[in-house]
């Protein structure tokens, strides 16, 4: 009789090995966030590096081939990245540009799309349905790649608000466009899909916004027992906001994004704390995105397709992506220098490689190679674009002014039991608050300011004292005046000792 080879049961020693495994990848990741930042590389570009290397082409020759496991994590990571980027955005800087968000996330999607698909079915020769979904795959921006080049040369509030939108809103209708046309069966005619687009955006917006707001409620008005739990919390309600979404037949990665950007505008207690919680969250859910993916692809099963990728990828950049900036913003008259560097800005980063693995789970013909065009299509011209964006943005004369007031840090604790609030203040090296005496930050009746913290000593101050830049302020502020106490501190951080006549007093 033949022997049947048995599987070995799962050890601690098989758990200390894959722990081993993950630590080891996530050290190496982390230290590589350090070799982009010194060469202007967007990170996915290392990370997809290291999932190819370990992959069954590279060092690791590790065999991965399920396009179902890989889409399950990268929605999942994609959630906490939206999520991520929701808390980070600024309303003040978000709110103006919202309508020229809007128009490039919905009218810029739409022409990007059939001018890519014209192109790849024209001059690939692919078919309409597999050229309809590299439009749409490709259509979609990606925040994070075109901003971890531009920390050195920063965008004017209005450019980032802008392009830091489109990419939150613009992945809820290309998702969309992009199961409507991998779905087996005869793709729906255009005014079904703009309904069903419209539909499933009001509807996520309108739970994304419930979930915020509601959240941010009851996290201002039931004080949680541990300071920690505020950003498991913070992010649990993110998650709720994509996963109710999604139950609804709506968007869920619009709901997700809505209703982080709400929280992140609530000046929820300990915010410094869930604002650095969720931003590991974010560089772990792109670390394991990004390496699983260079794991799926085949890199000597491409050689055929790095042809029409380049070919598809001139189009999307110098036509697609250029014509659909200047249609969706035609009613906004910006000036043109901002529409040129929206226009390079649009890099593509891990939405499309993720979107490209619908097709080949719904096993539509051709869909291994519009995978591979893609991730050669994403590699390449990110290579290309990313490292020239801060420099064309300097050679349009849109880097911000260093001059640009820094906001100050401010983290709130609730204090129960005493009905109030501590507030810890850090004054940043470009704040106007440095020079401004104690007095002179007229601060609402039932706050003041209890310590001051400076060169690693702390002292009760007088009103006569001087603050300085790098000074770090306690200040106590009862339950009804908090608001006011934050909104009187940020308004002397802008404007100094001249807030009032400035416009920005606050309230005293």
């Amino acid at each position: 009789m033949g022997t049947t080879r048995r599987e070995q049961p799962l050890t601690v020693h098989h758990l200390n090995q894959l722990l081993l495994v993950c630590s080891l990848v996530l050290l190496v990741a982390v230290a590589a966030v350090r070799i982009s930042s010194r060469s202007g590389l967007p990170s996915l570009l290392v990370y997809l590096g290291i999932g190819v290397a370990m992959g069954q082409d590279g060092i690791g020759d590790v065999h991965f081939d399920s396009a179902e496991l890989t889409q399950v994590i990268g929605y999942a990571a994609l959630v906490v990245i939206l999520a991520e980027g929701g808390l980070g955005t600024k309303w003040k800087e978000i709110g103006p540009g919202l309508p020229a968000a809007s128009s490039l996330a919905l009218v810029g999607v739409s022409v990007s799309v059939g001018v890519t698909a014209t192109a790849a079915h024209y001059l690939i020769g692919l078919e309409w349905r597999q050229a309809l979904i590299i439009g749409a795959v490709v259509s979609s921006t990606d925040a994070a790649a075109v901003f971890s080049v531009l920390r050195k040369v920063p965008l004017p509030s209005r450019v980032t608000g802008i392009l830091e939108a489109e990419s939150g809103f613009n992945d809820a209708p290309v998702v969309i466009l992009v199961v409507a046309f991998s779905t087996a069966g005869p793709v729906d005619h255009w005014y079904h899909l703009i309904g069903e687009i419209a539909l499933e955006l009001v509807i996520g917006a309108a739970i994304g916004l419930a979930v915020g707001f509601l959240g941010a409620y009851g996290l201002r008005h039931v004080a949680l027992p541990a300071s920690g739990l505020y950003p498991i919390a913070v992010m649990a309600i993110a998650v709720t906001a994509y996963a109710a979404g999604a139950l609804a037949h709506g968007s869920g990665f619009l709901a997700v994004y809505l209703a982080a950007m709400v929280l992140g505008n609530a000046k929820l207690p300990h915010w410094p704390a869930t604002r650095g919680f969720a931003d590991g969250l974010g560089w772990i859910a792109q670390i394991g995105m990004f390496v699983l993916l260079g794991l799926l692809v085949t890199p000597h099963e491409m050689g055929d397709d790095i042809w029409p990728a380049l070919v598809i990828g001139l189009v999307l950049t110098m036509v697609a992506r250029p014509l659909s900036v200047v249609v969706a913003l035609l009613p906004f008259r910006m000036r043109w220098q901002e529409q040129a560097l929206m226009s390079w800005a649009g890099l593509r980063g891990a939405v499309p490689i993720i979107l490209a693995t619908i097709p080949m789970v719904s096993g539509i013909e051709g869909s291994l190679r519009i995978f591979n065009i893609v991730f050669v299509l994403v590699v390449v011209y990110t290579l290309v674009q990313g490292p020239t964006l801060p420099w064309l943005a300097r050679r349009l004369g849109l880097s911000k002014s260093d001059s640009e007031t820094a906001d100050l840090g401010i983290e709130s604790a609730p204090l129960e039991r005493l009905r109030g609030h501590l507030l810890s203040v850090a004054i940043p090296d470009g704040s106007k608050m440095h020079g401004v005496e104690i007095n002179e930050l007229r601060l609402p009746a039932g706050a003041a300011v209890t310590l001051v913290v400076r060169g690693g000593e702390s002292f009760v101050p007088l009103p006569t004292t001087v603050l300085r830049r790098d000074d770090e302020l306690l200040v106590v502020a009862t339950d009804p005046v908090r608001d006011a106490a934050e909104r009187r501190l940020r308004a002397v951080g802008q404007g100094g000792k001249l807030a009032d006549w400035l416009g920005t007093g606050g309230d005293r």
